[in-house]
Formats: C-alpha cells, sequence, structure tokens
C-alpha cells in the first residue's frame, strides 16, 4: 500500500495536477462571478436608460430586467470562499511536503 501511495504522490507532483484543479475551481467560480457581475448589475444598467430613452409604444413588449445586487454580492462571497478553502488545502499540503522533505533528507 505503502509503494502504491509513493507511485500516486509523484503522478501528482510529475504532472502537475494539484496546480490543475487548482486552475479549473478557481477559475470555475471566477467565471460564476463574472456573469453574475455582466448579467445582474452591468447589463441592466446599460440597457434600462436607453430603454426609457427609447421611444418605444409598447415598453411592455420587453423586458425590463431589475437589477439584482444580491445575486451579484452572493456570487462574489461564494468565490471569496471557495478560494479561500482552496487556499487552505494548498497550504496544508505544502506543509506536508516540507515535513516529508525534511523526514527524508534527515
Amino acid at each position: 500500500m505503502g509503494k502504491m501511495f509513493k507511485e500516486f504522490a509523484a503522478f501528482l507532483k510529475q504532472y502537475n495536477v494539484i496546480g490543475l484543479a487548482v486552475a479549473i475551481i478557481i477559475g470555475g467560480k471566477l467565471n460564476q462571478f463574472v456573469s453574475s457581475l455582466v448579467n445582474d448589475l452591468l447589463m441592466p444598467l446599460i440597457f434600462q436608460p436607453a430603454l426609457k430613452a427609447a421611444n418605444i409604444e409598447s415598453i411592455e413588449q420587453l423586458q425590463y430586467k431589475a437589477i439584482y445586487w444580491g445575486k451579484v454580492i452572493s456570487a462574489g462571497i461564494d468565490f471569496l470562499i471557495v478560494a479561500f478553502v482552496v487556499f487552505l488545502i494548498i497550504r496544508a499540503m505544502t506543509k506536508v511536503s516540507e515535513a516529508t522533505k525534511k523526514k527524508e533528507g534527515k
């Protein structure tokens, strides 16, 4: 069992799987935050004045979207929580790796 664990650890180091996993997790959450920022905050801010200024007979036909501050804030907090948890995991893994190197070096 110990040999298989060492081979798995070598695999993780060789192919930098941890870095790839971190990039995918952080990138996914950042994508959700940016999408929320654009869809729930920026687009309504851009299009609401244009809809008000337009000379349209039936404004009800157009979808008048409200600004959803709560969604943007929620997506931002979600991103920060996930990023912090990933940071803590990587920090713990680094300490274990350093301790293992010191132990093997002695």
